[in-house]
């Protein structure tokens, strides 16, 4: 796939402790299939599936070790610039911008209310290589309770249209770039315990979420919600072993009109 627009989520990994375990999981639930660990990276190591590259594992560094969490990266020009963007409105820069060899230069942030994400300027690494299909990034949310914090700070930092969906039962809000939407904001309920901070979930694409999840929580993974057939497909949330939230599509199982929604 071609760089993606400012904005765009471009790539995802997530550090385990035990990195043969998040293999065997992934493995069997997403097929993902893994290259050699890069030993001058950290034993980063690609995930791929038909050949094509759609996330990474990486072991902590020392002291860097706690909870498993996927981290969403957005594409960038010039990730110093978006840096200095991010602290502008608000936000904390957790590792200044860094190149990686050729592959491009990288940064993470935290955003106000708490979630953290990464930055992507692509060199010879452009990012995804699949979406949409199975064992593919698909979509992300942010999930956040203080919403009016994370929509300013986002539309501030990467070229976003917001749209508000205009649903009683849920706030939730819709990013785009250009014409494509690339990012969903959903205000946390009382639901989610106290202890939960603002995250950012990563839905993957599989061919069947029922028996996506059936392997998930086979392999010892935590049914969070559904799943559940919408209008964007048949989804559910799940923890991983290692604590690492994400959760299961199938774009092709959908259930009911899409949501109106209207420009903010």
């Amino acid at each position: 796939m071609a760089v993606q627009p400012e904005g765009t989520p471009c790539w995802a990994d997530a550090m385990f402790t035990d990195i043969d375990g998040a293999k065997r999981f992934y493995g069997d639930v997403l097929g993902w299939d893994f290259g050699g660990a890069a030993s001058e990276y950290g034993n980063y190591t690609e995930a791929s599936v038909d050949g094509k590259a759609v996330a990474a594992v990486v072991p902590p560094m020392p002291g860097q070790e706690g909870q498993s969490q996927w981290c969403l990266y957005f594409s960038s020009p010039d990730a110093a610039a978006t840096a200095a963007k991010i602290r502008e409105h608000g936000g904390e820069v957790l590792m200044e911008p860094m190149e990686v060899g050729e592959f491009g230069t990288m940064c993470l942030a935290r955003e106000p209310s708490g979630a953290v994400f990464g930055v992507w300027q692509p060199g010879t690494h452009e990012g995804f290589e699949a979406k949409g299909t199975p064992g593919a990034y698909c979509w992300a949310e942010v999930f956040t309770r203080e919403p009016e914090k994370t929509d300013a700070f986002f539309t501030e930092v990467f070229p976003y249209t917001a749209k508000q969906m205009e649903d009683d039962a849920v706030d939730f809000r819709i990013f785009d770039v250009g014409d494509e939407t690339v990012l969903g904001r959903m205000r946390m309920t009382d639901e989610f315990p106290p202890e939960v901070p603002s995250y950012i979930n990563v839905y993957f694409t599989v061919d069947d979420c029922d028996e996506a999840v059936s392997k998930a929580t086979g392999q010892g993974a935590v049914l969070r919600f559904g799943p559940v057939t919408t209008p964007f497909g048949r989804f559910a949330a799940l923890t991983d072993p290692q604590g690492a939230n994400f959760s299961v599509i199938d774009i092709t199982t959908t259930e009911g009109e899409m949501p109106a929604t209207r420009p903010v």
